[in-house]
């Protein structure tokens, strides 16, 4: 039987367009991705067998994109609050990660993701590092994507550190071997896979360039944290005599594939040099600050024209995930850093949140423009913390600063919907709740 492709028309009251509302306008949608923007009667005529959907009282924008997570985290949140990098890491990861089984990991994944299709997001980068039990792991945190519907990539964690738990560590050609294997299985559809080395304390250079040759030859980007926190800097120099960066740049990795996650003391030498090679950075203001980890120089990234994006990271070391969230924190913090009001502008924070995630993870998603995937948020337009809304300059303004969760009301990912009347669609609230409840309570037992 011929596949039927789905046609619809979203008919909201206003979309973002370049930055701005334009009113009276609709989206023509068809295998999940936009095809048209113009008005309602103008696309019912170009398309008179499209299905119309009005989303009455709510501005479209582009869903966000949460270019950093660690989604088993989120089952952690709270159990290592007000902790230095290493107790947190050692009292909370380290400590229960080891216990989690595949149906654990699913569980963390299904909440994360619900919670965070709540929040606006419609695409995540998973940065996972539990094989405990080989790749069952990876498949469920794919498989979670699936049920609630938001687009994954996911970024496997290549880890060959012996002072991590066991089940995060593998040697060289068996991470290769893995990662690649998922690569060649999930290389299309709402689900890819990319290297991810974890960092160069937790991954040996030999580590480091197999997940480099995977990008290279899958034509993937590579993510890695770097220079989160000064101990690994000074670890680094001690055993490699050089700065994180630089020994990167020296083992060949860094271009334009390169991902770093964090970025928070690099020199500034460090940073021009990811713009000469355009390589990009992935920023996680929130769990900087909740971790005491310092403060990215983002204005000197932006000078050299790095591009950046944002994360929420893991949902114990933050505690929100929500980029929405991110979009503001970059913006205020950077203020409040540098002295300087116009440092991080608005506008810049909402590309970081959208276009700036998409290009990270090399997806066309971010952005309302022919081709790029049917991923969006409804904004109700009547919420408080989006009033007033006198100008249509107001908008995204509002967006960045003052938006709370009860404004977002729908979401809609490759054409389908996920969210309704800020409910969703693909699974049922209370269930995943009671998975949550059941997992902790074996975890405690453990």
């Amino acid at each position: 039987m011929e596949r039927r492709i789905e046609k619809k028309i979203i008919a909201p009251a206003a979309i973002l367009l370049d930055g701005r509302l334009a009113w009276g306008r609709a989206v023509y949608i068809e295998a999940g991705r936009i095809v048209a923007t113009d008005t309602l009667e103008l696309l019912q005529a170009s398309y008179p067998d499209a299905k119309v959907e009005h989303w009455r009282n709510l501005a479209l924008v582009p869903g966000t994109v949460n270019a950093h997570n660690h989604s088993f985290q989120s089952l952690l949140r709270g159990i290592a609050a007000d902790q230095p990098f290493l107790t947190w890491r050692d009292e909370s990861l380290y400590k229960y990660s080891p216990l989690m089984r595949p149906k654990d990991i699913y569980t963390g994944a299904l909440f994360a993701f619900a919670e965070m299709m709540k929040c606006g997001v419609t695409t995540v980068c998973d940065f996972f590092y539990l094989h405990n039990d080989g790749i069952a792991g990876d498949e469920a945190v794919i498989r979670a994507a699936k049920d609630i519907g938001i687009r994954l990539v996911l970024a496997r964690t290549m880890y060959d550190w012996d002072g991590a738990p066991k089940g995060y560590v593998e040697d060289v050609k068996t991470a290769a071997a893995n990662t690649e294997m998922l690569m060649q299985k999930y290389k299309g559809g709402m689900a890819k896979v990319i290297p991810a080395p974890h960092s160069l304390h937790a991954a040996t250079p030999e580590m480091v360039q197999a997940g480099h040759e995977l990008a290279e030859k899958y034509n993937t980007p590579m993510h890695i944290h770097v220079s989160e926190e000064r101990f690994e800097v000074e670890q680094v120099k001690k055993e490699f005599g050089t700065t994180p960066l630089r020994l990167l740049h020296k083992l060949g990795v860094v271009d334009k594939r390169l991902n770093i996650i964090h970025g928070v003391w690099l020199e500034h030498e460090e940073i021009e040099l990811m713009g000469e090679a355009k390589a990009q950075l992935i920023y996680c203001p929130s769990s900087n600050m909740f971790l005491a980890d310092g403060i990215t120089d983002i204005p000197a990234y932006m000078k050299n024209q790095v591009p950046v994006a944002l994360g929420s990271d893991g949902a114990c070391g933050n505690n929100r995930i929500s980029v929405f969230e991110e979009a503001r924190m970059v913006a205020i913090l950077q203020k409040a850093k540098t002295l300087d009001a116009l440092c991080v502008k608005y506008d810049d924070a909402w590309k970081m949140a959208t276009t700036g995630g998409a290009r990270a993870l090399n997806l066309p998603v971010g952005d309302i423009v022919p081709g790029k995937y049917a991923d969006f948020v409804g904004i109700k337009l009547d919420d408080f913390s989006m009033q007033p809304l006198s100008s249509n300059q107001q908008f995204l303004p509002n967006l960045v600063y003052s938006l709370q969760p009860t404004a977002i009301d729908r979401v809609m990912v490759n054409g389908q919907d996920t969210v309704v009347e800020g409910k969703l669609m693909g699974v049922s609230e209370s269930e995943v709740l009671a998975r949550v409840h059941a997992t902790m309570e074996y975890l405690e037992e453990q």
